[in-house]
């Protein structure tokens, strides 16, 4: 194939920054595969421009040749490969699962699964689309499944289901978990790819388009009230009448695809759209799983893949929350946490102080005191103390990783102050500090201190959890 350089030199131009090479890129695989397949692009008017923007693969063929960072380069040959991969004109046909999480209702691997959809992609079009109720494909799941201890026990829940599928924080389980109980149900889960999107990523787009109404609707929505008038529109009315049928309260989502496809087209400026879709990757909200193993291991090298990092050999931390009050109470949940490491004593001791707010000033149909089963993973071999504020931990491994199982009960308008301390395995060791923090989908962005007191002083350090933090002491 012949690059046109001065084509090149064009875009090397508009798009200026090494940065948005890479982010240009990304608009074709997330925008074109996941953003068309939230639930919200379902119309199919996309498909042409899907196609029009597989040129952008010949920028990134161009961009390997310049001076960038590894990181970054590796994003940009990942996303060329999935280019070429879902651009082809191979007469291919490809299925596409794709999971609708709302986080306002937070489950481990992102927000509460209500609603899925099935996208068949051929020669780099969408040929065909599907999209229902979690709970209507649950209806049609005859076999018993026992549930996870903590839907038995907090929420009377005996079988487990595909709207429960997601109680992992490792996407990959998650997803077989999704097609086990989608073959249970009746159909073929022989998928190409399974994508999670949390609602969050409509929060993201209309951010960029700025308010839109729906045909039909009196309702503005934008980036700050969407989610909750959605949730008025296709909640609360159903709650108060069981009758409405399920799929015609969806409508809304449906007439509002045009209208921010539209939109999202007309700002004219691809480089923001394909921020907004790298930023949800790499936060979480949107996860990918391929079953083509070689396109897998590409998403895991960018860490696209919601794994759990099963083989970091340093300290380890991840808190994960899952809802169970069955509300969307997790909107006016605020997070924090402060973990210190006290290498002082005769094995090194973590104190995790954990702090819930409930920012809700009052209960109703969204909303109650907050229940949460909260999984925290520490280091393999982790030794349990003490703990305040919280339930007695159960305790177990997967993932190579020791977690403590705990219930948090929060009240609305006030705070809990929870604590856990356990002893780490004694081969973490100031020397050679590693600690990785990853971060739970859905959950957004949570202050963090860290805290470690060695015999030499004390080091602090206050940030923000908005993705997956290294954090590394390395003595002179």
């Amino acid at each position: 194939m012949r690059i046109n350089m001065d084509a090149v030199k064009y875009y090397i131009w508009k798009f200026s920054t090494k940065r948005n090479l890479i982010i240009t890129g990304i608009v074709v695989v997330v925008v074109s595969l996941v953003l068309i397949v939230t639930g919200l692009f379902m119309s199919g008017k996309l498909t042409k421009k899907s196609i029009l923007l597989s040129s952008f693969s010949a920028l990134s063929k161009a961009a390997q040749l310049l001076a960038i960072e590894p990181d970054v380069k590796k994003e940009l040959e990942v996303v060329n490969t999935l280019v070429q991969k879902f651009t082809a004109q191979d007469n291919v046909e490809r299925r596409f699962l794709i999971l609708l999480q709302n986080n306002m209702e937070l489950r481990p691997g992102g927000g509460f699964l209500g609603q899925y959809a099935i996208i068949k992609i051929k020669n780099g079009a969408v040929t065909s689309s599907f999209f229902e109720d979690a709970n209507l494909l649950d209806q049609r799941i005859t076999a018993n499944v026992p549930a996870p201890y903590p839907f038995k026990r907090l929420l009377s829940v005996k079988n487990w289901k595909f709207r429960d599928s997601n109680f992992s924080p490792n996407f990959p389980t998650n997803v077989e978990k999704a097609k086990y109980f989608y073959r249970l149900a009746g159909g073929n889960n022989a998928f190409d790819g399974v994508i999670a999107v949390n609602s969050d990523v409509l929060l993201a787009v209309l951010k960029l388009t700025g308010p839109i109404t729906v045909p039909g609707y009196p309702e503005e929505y934008n980036s700050e009230n969407a989610v909750l008038k959605l949730e008025e529109k296709v909640e609360k009315a159903y709650i108060m009448n069981p009758e409405i049928d399920t799929q015609a309260r969806k409508e809304v989502l449906r007439k509002m695809t045009p209208v921010i496809i539209e939109k999202l087209f007309s700002i004219g400026n691809m480089t923001k759209i394909a921020e907004m879709a790298h930023n949800e990757l790499k936060n979480k909200n949107i996860m990918i799983n391929f079953a083509d193993p070689e396109l897998q291991k590409l998403v895991e090298t960018v860490y696209w893949d919601g794994k759990v990092a099963d083989t970091w050999g340093g300290d380890f931390l991840m808190l994960v929350d899952a809802n169970m009050g069955a509300m969307k109470s997790d909107y006016y949940i605020k997070r924090s946490f402060e973990y210190e490491v006290d290498f002082t004593q005769a094995k090194p001791t973590v104190t995790l102080n954990i702090n819930y707010k409930h920012t809700a000033p009052y209960g109703d149909w969204r909303t109650s005191d907050y229940h949460t089963y909260l999984r925290i993973y520490a280091a393999k071999g982790s030794n349990f103390l003490e703990r305040k504020m919280i339930g007695y931990p159960s305790i177990g491994e997967e993932f190579g990783k020791t977690y403590f199982g705990v219930k948090v009960d929060v009240i609305i308008g006030r705070e809990t102050n929870g604590m856990i301390k356990y002893e780490l395995p004694e081969n973490i060791k100031p020397e050679d500090y590693r600690l990785l923090i990853q971060k739970q989908s859905g959950v957004g962005e949570v202050p963090v201190k860290i805290h470690l007191k060695t015999k030499d002083g004390d080091i602090v350090q206050d940030t923000t959890l908005i993705k997956d933090l290294q954090f590394n002491l390395k003595k002179n």
